[in-house]
């Protein structure tokens, strides 16, 4: 698990989502897709299409819970080299990341702001991405392992809707930030509670309904093309959601 790497107490906090905020994927269910074909562990047969049930809108924390439950029995260490294999292959791709969101974290950085990223995707693989992009923190739906070191197929709790305000509100708090000096980026609506815990929310591509609330709201809504990682420059102009009028 990584440690917190913690600047002084009341150091602003940049919050990201990752599943197409800051990634242009589904990582769920492109890493699901990688893993069945890698043939690093056993796939059961006739297992429901998760995209297709996705697709559908079935409940997200019923398909959170389904889908992390395929992994039971797999030794931690083989799912942790799976994920950064994944995230090592995506990285590469021309169309692997959310320019904005990328430029944000960038300049937040830049800022000396410190970056958390709350979602609710594999922890091994937002590791990944944390170590990356220089993340502090990673606040994720934590999967149970066995004294032996196997998944239960089991997790703590979703890291979907309020789960999500709860965790930017518990690093808020012991950090010793004030809520209104940090920034949350989200792209859908079941993050409306960790942009609604900040004083800076940040709408990135987004659901029609999310930027309708972001409208309503006078969130600041960033563009959603997506394209290739490149070097962070120091001659960027940092993105601050304060331009909208925050």
């Amino acid at each position: 698990m990584t440690e917190p790497r913690h600047r002084p107490a009341g150091t602003p906090v940049a919050f990201f989502d990752v599943d197409e905020t800051l990634l242009a994927t589904k990582t769920l269910l492109d890493f699901w897709d990688f893993w069945a074909a890698s043939g690093a562990w056993p796939v059961p047969g006739r297992l429901p299409d998760l995209r297709a049930r996705v697709a559908a809108g079935e409940d997200r924390d019923t398909l959170n819970r389904e889908y992390y439950r395929r992994f039971a029995g797999v030794p931690v260490a083989t799912l942790r080299s799976a994920a950064r294999r994944w995230y090592e292959a995506h990285r590469r791709g021309p169309r692997a990341f959310v320019t904005a969101a990328v430029e944000a974290v960038d300049g937040h950085r830049r800022r000396g702001h410190e970056v958390v990223l709350v979602s609710g995707s594999l922890r091994p693989l937002l590791e990944a991405v944390a170590e990356d992009f220089g993340a502090a923190e990673v606040r994720c739906a934590e999967q149970e392992v066995t004294a032996g070191g196997l998944l239960t197929g089991e997790v703590d709790r979703s890291m979907i809707g309020q789960a999500k305000g709860d965790a930017v509100a518990a690093v808020v708090h012991g950090r010793g930030v004030r809520a209104e000096d940090c920034w949350a980026y989200g792209d859908h609506v079941s993050d409306l509670a960790m942009l609604r815990a900040v004083g800076h929310p940040v709408v990135v591509g987004g659901s029609p309904l999310l930027v309708a609330e972001a409208r309503r709201a006078g969130w600041t809504v960033l563009g959603g093309h997506t394209g290739p990682r490149r070097a962070a420059s120091h001659a960027d102009r940092p993105v601050m959601a304060s331009e909208n009028g925050r």
